[in-house]
This record gives C-alpha cells, structure tokens and sequence, in this order.
C-alpha cells in the first residue's frame, strides 16, 4: 500500500471518539530510526496526499508534525530541482500555498478543472460538463456583484464621507468564501450588505467619530430602535437607518424561524460594544496588556456576528438550539477558536500593511499587545502569535473530529469561515488592500474558463 492509497480514508475517521492513536497507519513508511523512508518521496502522489493529510494535525500527533516537515521539504525540492512535469508540478506548487484543507472550494474547484485534462484518465463529458456548471454559477456571481455594487453607489457613503473606503467587493467576497451555492444567493447580499454597513461603522469608530458621538451611537445599537436616530450625528444617522433596514431583511428571510432576527442582533450589539471599547483605548492612548485585549479583539473581528449570520442562512437544518450555541457561556471552543484566528490573522495583516505604515499610529491589536505584555520586537510577536495560529488549527481539527451536538453542515461553514480569514490575511490585510485579492476574486468571479 502506497501513501497515496492510504491517506484517503485516513483522512476522515470515522470514531465514537477521536484518539491520536488513528495516525499510526503512518509508522509503516518509517524507518528503523523512526523517520519517514527517503524512498517514499520518489511517489509524488503519494506524497502530495500524505502532506494534505497531515494539514490534519492535532495536538499530542507527533506523527503528522513529522509527515509535514517531511513532505514540505521533499515537495519544495521537486519544485526547485524542477523534477516534476505537468500537471504534478502545477499541483504541489499551489498545495505548498494553500492546502486543500486552508483553501476556499471553489478555488480548489477552479484548479481542478483547469489540470483534470492532463490526466490521463481524464473524460471530456465530464470535463465539459464541469466547466459549464463553473462558469453558469460565476454568472450568478457577476450579477450579484453588479446588483451589490449599484446598491452601494446609490448611497453616495464615500463622497460625502473621507473616512469611509470603497470595500464592497471585498465584502462580497468575504460572503462568497463560505456561501457560493445558487441556492445561498439571497443570504449571500443580506450578509454582504450587513458587513459593508459594519465596516463603515468600524472606520468611524477607529478613525473619524469623538467619544462624544461614538457613545450614543453605541447605545442606540443597544436599544434596536428607530427612535433612537434622535440621539445621534447627523452622519451616523444613515448608518444606523441602513442597518435597520438590513435586519428589516433578515426578519423577511427568516420569518418561517422567528428566533434567528434577535441572534444577528446580538452579533452586532456584540460587535459594537467591542468597537467602542478599543475607541476609548485609541483615544487615551492605551495598549492593554494581551489578556486584557483578546476578550474585545475577538468580538471587534466580527466572527461572532458572521458566524451567526452563516447560521441563520443554512435554512431548516437551523434550530434555536444551534443558534443559543453560538452564544453559550462559556462559548464552545471550535467558536473560541474561529475567532482566535480572525482576530490574529487580521492583526497580524495589519501590522504588515502599508496602511499601518503610513498611518504610523500604534493601535491596540494582538501585535502590539503581544509586544508590550512580553517585551519582544514587532518580528518577534508576529511569528509567536503565528505559531499561536498553527496550533489553533489544531484545535479546530479535533473539534470537527470530535462529536459535537451540533449538524455536521453548520460545522462545516465555522471552517469555511476560517478558511476565509486565512485566505484574505494570509498575504498581508487583504481586507483594505485590494491588490492582495484582486487575481484571485478575477479568477473566481470574473474570468470564466474557457472551452
């Protein structure tokens, strides 16, 4: 048996209870000094799957720490030493970059379709059939796209304010790595519209609005209620009208599940409250210590709220037990543990950023509070918080491993959720730096594949 065979049903165990002791299939391409058989690398295959299952690592399996070193160096030295042809070599470059279990589907999709005509066992039905549903589903995409563009220019937000950026793309996006099915379409625009409202609402706390003005906005967030608009600057009044009119939405598109429209409300409370404590921290000039920042910064990410929003958008499989879930205190760890990896991942893309740089303002995140709790440089903090981040997938590897209550589906879309974080920080901050996506949304949504 060759890794290549062995990896595939290894890859998802199916146990009452997970225990390490599964990986150890492993130990029979090792050798008498434990270490992995040089004469395995010579099975590219075989290889390639040995390293995407090891992105399955959890914690106390020494074996696939083993299994990645060893694969990784081995697959970067074919790349180098330039020993595979296509479309091997096109396959273990892109896995190096983004492993199957890190990557969005629909690029991995897109990948495959592109290379499945060099294989030799290839079918061209297929192949043509596959390209169809591809490219039929991004017409889907484009339109709501231009649907959601016009929806953001007729409000005119970025003219009349210079705080607010053009992020719409950016935010469809962030909806499209978890939600892309033509069935999600109508949720896909509610959750887009929700974060480019919250995202204008986030620059005006960091960078524009006075305590003075954060402050009733904050609680007329609390109180959910049209009257509320008497309180608040003239500027703010349009933001807290639109996302009203969002929720307007989310009670239409949940009204057969009366309970979800008060769990997004939670979300957002949650979030604002997080934004308004990191505001009055900006405004004194306060860098908290890590502990005293991760309980805000997690919240002020927005995982929470998008998470919950994800939930509400997966239809019938949603009970209120699901949704009561999310919310539980404490909060279940695979919750814990998404959020943990929005929040360092962006801090840590900020921290690279231009707009860091140029702005020069040192600002609470888990960079710097990282840096101030332990004494150590910016580098320093990044690549400890980094390896804080590799063991948080860790952690998400046991919990989808482990049994949990909740449907295996909703699962699902806490990972994807992840795999967009990682996907739009990974490079730097994606997010307010649209050269870092551009390629990547034009092949996904703008280019179609050609015949």
């Amino acid at each position: 048996m060759s890794p290549c065979e062995a990896t595939i049903d290894e890859k998802r165990p199916n146990m009452p209870k997970f225990t390490p002791t599964i990986w150890d299939i492993f130990d029979k391409y090792k050798n008498e000094k434990g270490k992995f058989k040089e004469s395995i690398s010579s099975d590219i295959r075989g290889m390639l799957n040995l390293y995407e299952a090891a992105q399955m690592r959890v914690h106390g399996e020494k074996i696939l720490d083993e299994a990645l070193i060893f694969t990784t160096t081995h697959l970067e030295s074919s790349v180098k030493t330039c020993q595979l042809s296509s479309p091997y070599l096109d396959l273990v470059k892109h896995a190096l970059m983004h492993p199957i279990r890190k990557s969005l589907q629909r690029r991995e999709a897109r990948l495959y379709i592109s290379l499945y005509h060099q294989l030799p066992s290839h079918e061209e039905i297929l192949l043509t059939l596959a390209k169809l549903d591809f490219n039929l589903l991004q017409k889907l995409h484009q339109k709501e796209l231009s649907y959601i563009t016009r929806w953001w220019k007729e409000f005119d937000y970025k003219s009349k304010h210079s705080f607010i950026k053009d992020r719409i793309v950016e935010c469809y996006f962030w909806v499209y790595g978890v939600f892309f099915e033509a069935e999600t379409s109508q949720i896909r625009l509610i959750i887009t519209k929700l974060i480019a409202i919250l995202t204008i609402i986030d620059d005006a706390y960091d960078s524009f609005g006075t305590l003075e003005e954060l402050e009733p906005f904050t609680q007329a967030i609390e109180r959910w209620d049209i009257c509320a608009m008497d309180t608040l600057p003239e500027y703010m009044k349009i933001f807290y009208m639109k996302l009203l009119e969002i929720y307007n939405e989310i009670e239409q598109f949940s009204k057969e599940r009366s309970y979800c429209p008060s769990y997004a409300k939670k979300g957002v409370q949650s979030l604002i409250r997080a934004y308004f404590k990191e505001a009055k921290w900006l405004h004194t000039k306060y860098i908290p210590t890590l502990d005293e920042y991760m309980p805000v910064g997690v919240d002020s990410a927005g995982s929470f709220m998008l998470i919950s929003m994800v939930f509400i958008g997966m239809g019938d499989i949603v009970t209120k037990h699901s949704m009561d879930w999310i919310f539980s205190n404490p909060q279940p760890k695979i919750i814990q543990t998404m959020a943990i990896v929005g929040r360092v991942m962006n801090d840590i893309g900020y921290h690279k950023s231009e707009r860091k740089k140029s702005s020069g303002e040192i600002v609470a995140s888990t960079v710097e509070c990282y840096m101030k709790q332990y004494g150590v440089t910016g580098e320093e903090a990044i690549e400890k918080l980094s390896e804080q981040v590799k063991d948080s997938w860790k952690d998400l590897n046991e919990d989808l491993l482990n049994p949990i209550t909740i449907p295996r589906p909703l699962l699902m879309q806490v990972l994807k959720l992840v795999r967009v974080n990682h996907e739009i920080y990974r490079e730097g901050d994606g997010f307010t730096q649209p050269t870092l996506l551009k390629n990547l949304i034009h092949s996904l949504i703008i280019n179609p594949i050609d015949f």
